[in-house]
């Protein structure tokens, strides 16, 4: 048992884990806002700056994600499906916002930084980072350029929420995700790995889009609303995914080079700006029309991780289901429209 723990356990990962702890400990010293999602990213770029090779978890990472849609599905509950059809007028506007987008984007990388079309078309699109890396590499991009343009997007804007968020609500994001493990009763606890890894599973074989989100939220919805579960994971475990999820970003930056980030970092960084503009423009828009209130409205429309955005709408006490609708409607029409974009740049 030990010798599997050893193999499992590489250098790699021992510097990514090491790193990621260094990078947490700095940040809760520190003071700064989700220190276990974000200090795990900042600890493998520092890391990555300084020539370690780090890898992620593997399975294990995918199996922490779980308790995400976990907890997402913990919060459906009748009255969340009751206000579902409240959310269509939002969602409406989640084509417009992902045109406009590639319309931006895909210029900006393609003329003004050069890159080949594969590479700047899935580096415009605002989808996962795992879905735009293999899309980009079948499709011939360049996947180290693709790995840190969309590793910074998703590192730039969720170290700027954060900010935002202490600065115009006021909103403690060093409080716990959760309750305590203690005040859970010990049935719950058991139920909800089982949830996220069968209904990650089961997802995975049905070859369902974001299966380790989404096959344990539909899973653990169905318990939700069976009565047997009452209460989102506690706050140890929620804190171990935050972990977990900041490490699997924070991999991306192995083996950069100053040539790369000159080109590919900034090439992410000033993309990030165009996509905080327009994302800006359309939190505006449906707040100023009574859609949304502000905080639900900029969960929703600001293009980061599905798992990041996700567990800071846990941590804010956000409407979980809107902000969920709106990233899975965005990333859906990302992936659907990726096979015909293939056939275009081919």
């Amino acid at each position: 048992m030990n010798f599997v723990i050893l193999r499992w356990l590489n250098q790699r990962r021992g510097v990514a884990l090491a790193a990621a702890s260094v990078g947490s400990v700095a940040f809760l010293l520190l003071g700064i806002p989700l220190p276990l999602l974000l200090g795990p990213m900042a600890g493998c770029l520092v890391a990555a700056l300084c020539r370690q090779p780090m890898q992620d978890m593997g399975v294990f990472s995918i199996f922490m994600r779980t308790f995400l849609g976990v907890a997402i599905g913990c919060s459906i509950t009748p009255e969340v499906l009751h206000d579902f059809p409240r959310y269509l007028q939002s969602i409406f506007f989640i084509p417009i916002f992902v045109l406009i987008i590639g319309l931006v984007g895909y210029p900006l990388f393609r003329r003004v930084f050069h890159y080949d079309k594969a590479t700047a078309y899935y580096a415009s699109m605002p989808g996962g980072l795992s879905d735009m890396l293999v899309f980009g590499q079948e499709a011939g991009g360049n996947p180290r350029a693709l790995s840190l343009i969309h590793a910074t997007r998703v590192m730039g804007i969720i170290w700027v929420v954060p900010t935002l968020m202490a600065m115009i609500w006021q909103i403690d994001l060093h409080k716990p995700p959760g309750v305590p493990i203690y005040s859970v009763p010990c049935f719950e606890i058991l139920l909800m790995p089982i949830c996220g890894l069968l209904g990650w599973k089961i997802a995975e074989r049905f070859q369902i889009f974001g299966a380790s989100i989404l096959g344990p939220m539909i899973l653990t919805a169905i318990v939700s609303l069976s009565g047997l579960i009452h209460t989102r994971p506690p706050a140890e475990i929620m804190w171990c995914a935050q972990f977990f999820i900041g490490l699997s970003v924070g991999v991306h930056y192995t083996g950069i080079t100053l040539t790369e980030v000159r080109k590919d970092i900034f090439a992410g960084v000033v993309y990030s700006l165009v996509l905080a503009t327009i994302s800006g423009c359309f939190i505006i828009m449906i707040v100023k029309l009574g859609i949304a209130s502000e905080l639900n409205a900029l969960l929703a429309f600001l293009a980061g991780g599905q798992a990041e955005m996700m567990m800071i709408a846990v941590i804010t006490g956000a409407d979980l289901t809107y902000v969920l609708t709106h990233h899975l409607t965005r990333l859906i029409l990302v992936v659907l429209g990726a096979p015909i974009v293939h056939r275009f740049l081919q």
